[in-house]
């Protein structure tokens, strides 16, 4: 009988589980959207039960498609959201209030505060991170101080607070693991990267009680098995990544200096440095990329909040396309964006502006503009965007880039690919399976399981799909990317000064 390694790629939107062979071929898979929550103005929510009903009915449905037996399955690798903040009680095993996601902006105003007391050197140099409401952090710190009866209950021992992984493993093993990896850990602000434990200053500045966080763990190794009864046998679990470290390593961008952007929700650029952590002179964020054994391995990140979401809003909030996939032949439909530029700052700007208060924007409108022009605006501000990140991660790094490797959702659109390729003047590299997030679980967990023998094996597998060169006039390109700085200029401190 055939063994498989399955993947739960828990995303921002939807969740999944993908099915792979030995070959790191997808087999099967299934997925499910889930409802985004917005109680007011920068605010975002998802329901926790939501998000652990969605990601057992994915898997189920991906065994039952496939009619395989559950003990086919050599071991389980998560993958997910990051940042996402859930606190339940340990024993009901009921959250205490819906998840704070990720893109949430609830404590900007406490965020501001740390800062005010000159605490972001000294979060810096412990975490890696900035003083953001993006991380998990202040989001803990809210659901404590909010819900009646939360810090008596912390005290006790009486509550559990996980990301999304914490949340489903505890779920998957009937509450026996509370458990995350270095690279989830990496991403609370409270969370040592060089010690690689939990800070106490760090934990006392938030007021947050060491007692309700998970144990943390490598990426790679069996932390233990699902209860029996969710898929008729115990199947292990091996691996766990937050989903940007697990495209890196689904990339294979295991040498140092080699960088990956996932277009999803966000866009994601990271650069593998090694077993040292680089510290960033302009604001992008060092982290832990995943940690095998006893060696980990550093990252350096850019985060964008709004990637592929700029598409979904051009569907939903604007009617302009009825599919995602559309947006390409309307982008294509004419040769440039009209004096059109568009800023994707509905949740702020993340690195490295990190502008907590910047908007959205679309600007260089005129009687002449159509949604044509819009759309092509949009993909360049996606790319645009990340071109930033990347210019600033060369110079912090002082690594010269020799390519950039791409996958997630909106990789597939050949017009973002080549605006990019001519945005950065850098060769692009699309890969055969674009699904390196649930990739990279999975050969986390393979690795755990000996599904795969060692790294080398796993290397062979990634291909090239397509590689973009830069083909455009550049001069014709600095002067779009000239217009398009100059309207995230107009876009920023908005909030605070409107």
């Amino acid at each position: 009988m055939e063994k498989y390694i399955l993947s739960l790629d828990a995303g921002t939107t939807s969740n999944r589980a993908i099915l792979f062979n030995h070959s790191g071929e997808i087999v099967s898979v299934a997925q499910q959207e889930f409802e985004q929550i917005y109680p007011q103005a920068g605010w975002v929510e998802h329901n926790p039960e939501t998000i652990w009903e969605t990601q057992l009915k994915v898997v189920r449905e991906v065994i039952e498609s496939k009619k395989i037996s559950p003990t086919q399955i050599s071991g389980i690798g998560i993958t997910n959201q990051r940042e996402t903040t859930i606190i339940w009680n340990k024993e009901t095993g009921e959250p205490i209030h819906n998840a704070i996601v990720w893109q949430d902006r609830r404590t900007a105003g406490f965020c501001d505060q740390l800062k005010e007391k000159g605490l972001e050197k000294t979060i810096a140099a412990k975490t890696g991170l900035v003083i953001d409401a993006y991380f998990s952090g202040t989001k803990i710190k809210w659901i404590l101080d909010k819900v009646e009866g939360a810090r008596d209950l912390a005290k006790a021992g009486k509550l559990a607070f996980g990301t999304v992984d914490t949340w489903i493993i505890w779920k998957l093993t009937n509450g026996n693991l509370q458990i995350t990896d270095v690279s989830n850990a990496s991403r609370t602000l409270i969370y040592n990267i060089h010690t690689l434990k939990w800070d106490t200053e760090l934990l006392d500045i938030l007021d947050i009680p060491i007692e309700i966080l998970p144990e943390v763990r490598p990426s790679s190794e069996i932390y233990g098995s699902t209860s029996a009864e969710l898929f008729g046998a115990e199947i292990p679990i091996s691996g766990i990544a937050g989903d940007q470290q697990a495209a890196l390593f689904g990339q294979m961008c295991i040498e140092e200096g080699m960088v990956k952007n996932t277009y999803g929700t966000g866009c994601f650029v990271v650069m593998n440095t090694g077993d040292k952590p680089i510290a960033s002179k302009n604001k992008l964020l060092t982290t832990i990329g995943w940690q095998i054994g006893d060696k980990v391995t550093y990252a350096l990140e850019g985060s964008i909040f709004i990637g592929g979401a700029v598409v979904q809003w051009l569907r939903d909030q604007l009617g302009i396309i009825e599919s995602s996939s559309e947006i390409e032949a309307l982008a294509n439909e004419v040769e440039n964006n009209g004096g059109v530029s568009f800023v994707q700052g509905f949740v702020g700007l993340g690195a490295p502006h990190w502008d907590q208060y910047a908007t959205g924007a679309i600007i260089g409108l005129s009687r002449g503009t159509g949604k044509a022009h819009i759309a092509r605006a949009a993909l360049e501000a996606i790319a645009f965007r990340s071109m930033e990140v990347i210019e600033t991660m060369v110079k912090d790094s002082d690594i010269n880039l020799n390519e950039l490797r791409v996958d997630g959702g909106a990789a597939v659109n050949n017009l973002l690919m080549q605006i990019q390729s001519d945005a950065i003047d850098t060769t692009v590299v699309r890969p055969k399976v674009t699904e390196t997030t649930a990739l990279g679980a999975a050969y986390l967990a393979g690795l755990a399981v000996g599904y795969w023998k060692n790294i080398d094996e796993v290397k062979q597998q990634w291909q090239v799909d397509k590689k973009f060169l830069p083909i455009s006039d550049k001069t014709e390109v600095q002067k779009v990317i000239k217009d398009w700085k100059r309207a995230v200029e107009r876009s920023k401190n908005w909030y605070e000064s409107h």
